[in-house]
């Protein structure tokens, strides 16, 4: 049986930033301008800040997308004799690193392009796993430019969890929140107000 040939030239794409610089508004738009070209995509999300199985964005925008499982095979969601020529994985943090491994797969054996959105650090400043797997399988690692603040007027560059006021570096490595201001949120923070704990 002579192999299916592999569209050449699909690429591994991880976009990053801290909460608040556009990812998931990115990736929205990426997949509407796809989608646009008679392209046939899937939208992935993980863990999303809305609860539901959708891609929402702080600026008001949402689609619905596909939740992955801890056990959800990427492969076999394109491989169900529908064409998809691109995935949109946002929240890629949540992701787990067999999943990156899969995202490779799509690229590589099947010809897919794949768009992986997340935060590169939890709420101490570590790699999440998946996203450090991205950073060495990757054909592009590409950090976003839309300007986040912290409040000091400095760049904001680290996602600081804060509870009662304060900032905490204990506790689950995941859990959900937004930048609002209930009792558990993120804030985001320049390098040196995350170290001090310094928040507004």
């Amino acid at each position: 049986m002579t192999p299916t040939p592999v569209r050449s030239g699909a690429r591994l794409k991880f976009y990053y930033g801290p909460m608040d610089c556009g990812k998931s508004t990115l990736a929205l738009q990426i997949h509407y301008n796809h989608a646009r070209q008679g392209r046939n995509g899937l939208l992935l999300t993980r863990n999303d800040r809305s609860g539901r199985s959708s891609v929402t964005t702080r600026i008001g925008l949402t689609k619905q997308a596909v939740e992955v499982g801890d056990h959800q095979g990427l492969v076999d969601l394109v491989d169900d004799g529908t064409r998809i020529d691109y995935v949109i994985c946002d929240e890629a943090q949540f992701f787990t690193v067999a999943h990156v491994e899969q995202m490779a797969d799509l690229v590589d054996e099947h010809g897919v392009d794949v768009y992986a959105f997340g935060l590169a650090t939890d709420f101490t400043s570590s790699m999440f796993p998946a996203s450090a797997r991205l950073f060495e399988l990757a054909d592009e690692v590409l950090r976003l430019q839309v300007e986040v603040l912290c409040w000091c007027g400095a760049a904001g560059v680290l996602n600081g969890r804060v509870a009662g006021g304060q900032l905490v570096r204990e506790g689950e490595r995941i859990l959900v929140g937004d930048t609002d201001d209930a009792e558990l949120h993120y804030q985001v923070l320049c390098r040196k107000h995350y170290r001090s704990g310094e928040l507004a």
